[in-house]
């Protein structure tokens, strides 16, 4: 986690870094603020080292205001009002050393609104770029989950295909579908209805008997033979031969 934590951070210094040194190439090609009257290799020295440095400054006011302030406005305002008196002075420090201008206090304060602007308008182009960057994804609703009875309901009439089913009753050729919208006869093997109902939770408890799992109110076992009582007041044979993943369920 703690190497996770520190790629993450160099990721993210590094796109700082690279934010920071396309303004300062941008504005050695404009050069705003008398910095025109420089040459232009000058002035992409001159600005590297404010935009860059000042960055550095921004970004250590800027990361305690922001685990503290969440609002945009509120943060952007106090971090670049902050950082603008040390910029200041890396602004004036810079002009003294690559240019002949004396390192007085007038000239160190004097492009502290200009500086001011900077920062605001750097700082406002840094969050804007990592709050699209860290917000939230969201993720879509998730899919209803597919009924595994909905093969063998097709089936089944309109009427009853939405209903809770409830067991299945093979009857020589046909099959007798219970459900919580009454009983209706269907023609296929029991076999097929199986196959179809096989990933639905439920019991085959007789050779001629399907019954879904959330049906069963009570099940009786006495001498090899057993009963399924379902909720619905119907009452289903267990064989024997049927009766182990009920039991293993904890019906009895």
């Amino acid at each position: 986690m703690t190497d996770l934590l520190a790629r993450l951070w160099l990721r993210r210094l590094a796109a700082d870094i690279a934010l920071w040194t396309t303004i300062g190439l941008v504005m050695a090609i404009l050069g705003p603020f008398g910095s025109s009257e420089r040459s232009l290799p000058e002035r992409l020295l001159y600005w590297q080292i404010c935009m860059v440095g000042g960055g550095f400054i921004g970004v250590a006011i800027d990361e305690p205001v922001r685990r503290h302030l969440r609002h945009f406005w509120g943060r952007l305002i106090l971090s670049s009002v902050a950082m603008t008196p040390p910029v200041t002075v890396l602004v004036g420090l810079t002009n003294h050393f690559l240019s002949p201008m004396r390192l007085t206090w007038s000239n160190v304060t004097e492009p502290t609104f200009q500086v001011f602007v900077v920062c605001i308008a750097t700082m406002c182009l840094r969050q804007l770029a990592w709050a699209q960057a860290e917000a939230p994804v969201v993720a879509p609703p998730a899919e209803p989950a597919a009924d595994p009875t909905e093969a063998f309901r097709q089936r089944l009439s309109a009427k009853r295909r939405a209903a809770s089913l409830l067991a299945v009753e093979a009857e020589d050729h046909y099959l007798r579908v219970h459900t919580d919208a009454g009983d209706e006869l269907i023609t296929a093997r029991f076999g097929d209805a199986l196959a179809e109902l096989a990933a639905a939770p439920g019991f085959q408890t007789h050779r001629s008997w399907w019954v879904a799992a959330d049906a069963i109110d009570e099940v009786t076992w006495l001498r090899g033979r057993g009963e399924a009582k379902l909720k619905c007041g119907l009452t289903v044979p267990i064989s024997r031969s049927n009766a182990p993943p009920l039991k293993q369920a904890g019906w009895f």
